[in-house]
């Protein structure tokens, strides 16, 4: 392959990143909508809506490897000239993405109680709290199946380097979610389940256009659409390193959610509204590191490791001054931002003290998400996996610590705050090192 300008590089980046940055955020617009939504039905509502997203959240995220580990695997087979294989992938994904959709729906079914209860502390106690949790966790679970249809989905269009029409499925879906939302809920009076409801019927939707869209690619290669289980098992089996990464992330951020829980109602509350937002802009970065992926995929499968080297580079770069960035539109909306999410007097309070933690986090959360990019996109799963153990080992005792001493929700934020910091030591050593940049269609070992 040849060297691009940087100017060259910065539009590939842009021509990637921005449309990607749609998909990316489907899930946390359905939950930001919903918070702003049913925030506005009271803090009981609120609270529940805060315990029951938290399986579904953890369930996306141990899950991503249908996305992650698809656009990194196309992205090498397409730099590797093997379009046919790519193709393949994409059909084991969606088979997959449906087997275990289907399975997590049933188990989370039977066991929603616990996972609420678990979660909810002294919350879950209040019977109104526990009911709205409940009604929001199992209707949502229904388009769960939906929702990994799309990762697969998403995977393969990014591995091919069309993040156009993920974007196009990400906002139309979100405004199907948030039409059908305020209809039933403020057009025919009902509740916290049809928030959920509407998140489902959303994501059914795009899962369609994905199935579609597959299909009509596949074809031209003519490749079979049936279910192959060897090669759905050898996908399984290359995503387990990922499946580790996640439950260390998911598994941290979910103490810190049932420490918030102990903390109070009110920070529960406010935790919640912050902690949307904390993710809505972690993924706006991560849509430069989707980038970062499909293109340091890409030339690593066509053995080019120094154009590899010098898109990483440049995709640190990005992520550092969209970090920044990031801080200051916080700050700049800091002000009037929790009014939006909540009638409470006492959790804007909290929320707007909140705001001021995740802002400065951004620059740290920038380098980070460039980084995870980077690797997933080189392969280099294994290390990532032991990076992020290495970043909840550091913070689970400091999240004890705050609800121990009773330090209050500033706190635990500061812990989350060193949480990341951990994670970008980690993948900055990593990252200076070459093992990383391995070409061909071999992994980083």
């Amino acid at each position: 392959m040849t060297t691009t300008t940087r100017r060259g590089l910065d539009r590939e980046i842009l021509r990637l990143a921005v449309p990607a940055f749609g998909a990316l955020v489907a899930e946390p617009l359905y939950v930001l909508a919903d918070t702003a939504v049913v925030g506005r039905l009271g803090t009981s509502s609120l609270d529940g809506l805060a315990l029951a997203v938290q399986p579904l959240l953890i369930g996306q995220a141990i899950f991503i490897f249908l996305a992650y580990g698809t656009t990194a695997a196309v992205g090498r087979l397409l730099g590797a000239g093997e379009e046919r294989e790519a193709a393949d992938q994409a059909v084991q994904s969606l088979w997959l993405a449906t087997a275990i959709g289907i399975v997590f729906v049933g188990l989370g079914q039977l066991i929603a109680g616990p996972l609420i209860d678990a979660w909810g502390g002294e919350l879950a106690d209040d019977d109104e709290i526990r009911s709205q949790a409940l009604t929001y966790l199992r209707i949502s679970l229904f388009g769960f199946p939906g929702l990994l249809i799309m990762m697969a989905g998403v995977g393969y269009l990014r591995g091919l380097q069309d993040t156009v029409r993920p974007l196009i499925v990400s906002l139309v879906t979100a405004v199907i979610n948030l039409v059908i939302e305020l209809v039933l809920i403020y057009g025919f009076d009902q509740g916290i389940g049809a928030s959920a409801l509407s998140t489902v019927i959303a994501q059914m939707i795009g899962a369609a256009a994905y199935v579609g869209w597959t299909i009509q690619a596949v074809r031209r290669h003519g490749v079979a659409l049936g279910p192959n289980r060897t090669r759905m098992g050898r996908l399984a089996s290359a995503g387990f390193d990922l499946f580790l990464r996640t439950i260390a992330l998911r598994g941290s951020i979910t103490f810190a959610t049932a420490v918030a829980a102990r903390i109070g109602s009110a920070e529960l509350a406010a935790h919640q509204i912050v902690f949307e937002i904390w993710s809505l802009l972690a993924l706006a970065l991560d849509s430069i590191a989707i980038a970062g992926q499909a293109i340091v995929a890409r030339y690593l499968g066509a053995g080019d490791t120094a154009e590899a080297r010098r898109v990483a580079n440049r995709m640190l770069q990005w992520g550092v001054g969209a970090g920044v960035i990031g801080g200051l539109i916080v700050l700049g909306v800091r002000p009037f931002l929790p009014a939006i999410f909540s009638t409470d007097e006492a959790v804007r309070s909290v929320a707007a003290m909140l705001a001021i933690h995740l802002a400065f986090q951004q620059p740290v959360n920038g380098v980070v998400f460039a980084l995870d990019g980077i690797l997933i996109g080189a392969g280099d799963l294994a290390y990532l996996a032991r990076a992020m153990w290495i970043a909840a080992i550091g913070f689970v005792p400091l999240a004890v610590i705050v609800l121990v001493a009773d330090l209050g929700i500033g706190w635990l934020w500061a812990a989350i705050a060193v949480f990341m910091t951990i994670r970008m030591i980690t993948l900055l050593i990593r990252f200076r090192q070459d093992r990383w940049l391995v070409g061909g269609r071999a992994q980083p070992g």
